[in-house]
């Protein structure tokens, strides 16, 4: 039996790279055009990020040995930012390597795993000090929206101990709860 979550599936394959628009072309039935599909996992991608506190960051080291890190983040668009300790392995491993990807997920999920992700594959980097105030304020808006207190310049520079990071997403795969599925779909966030 082919499903509409199939359907969607098949005809975002046949669909361009540089066109996400899908083919419904053979589909006698007139279900939704794989659009729709589209825009439901756009909307699941926001929501998951939107309701998310930790994401999962997956750095690698110059020998390309793996190393996952939560972080808490802030966004915007498709950037993400956080603060770490500089030492830390994750923070030497995007020095040396800075193609990384994350994921975030909701928790908690029951043992079934009928859970939502979004995973990314993204650039990340030492804030550099002519980006630091824009990336402080994604950071510190949500921190202050959270309840967790403002952020300034002193507690991300030295002689502080941390350090703001970014990642700006390249690509972004939903996985939706009823279908084991990962497909990609635009940054829009």
């Amino acid at each position: 039996m082919i499903t509409h979550a199939h359907r969607c599936v098949a005809a975002v394959r046949r669909g361009s790279q540089g066109d996400r628009r899908a083919d419904t072309s053979g589909d006698p039935r007139g279900h939704e055009p794989a659009d729709q599909c589209i825009d439901d996992d756009a909307e699941l991608a926001r929501s998951v990020v939107d309701a998310g506190r930790y994401l999962v960051l997956a750095t690698a080291d110059a020998d390309g040995r793996p190393w996952p890190a939560p972080v808490w983040y802030a966004w915007q668009g498709p950037e993400f930012v956080w603060v770490s300790w500089p030492e830390a392995r994750h923070s030497n491993n995007i020095e040396s390597r800075s193609t990384v990807s994350f994921v975030i997920f909701e928790a908690p999920v029951p043992v079934e795993g009928r859970t939502r992700a979004i995973y990314a594959e993204a650039t990340a980097a030492e804030v550099s000090d002519d980006d630091r105030e824009r990336c402080l304020r994604i950071f510190d808006s949500r921190a202050r929206a959270e309840g967790l207190g403002a952020w300034t310049t002193e507690r991300v520079t030295a002689p502080g101990n941390l350090r703001l990071y970014h990642a700006v997403v390249s690509r972004l795969f939903v996985l939706h709860p009823e279908r084991d599925l990962r497909r990609e779909v635009a940054i829009d966030l």
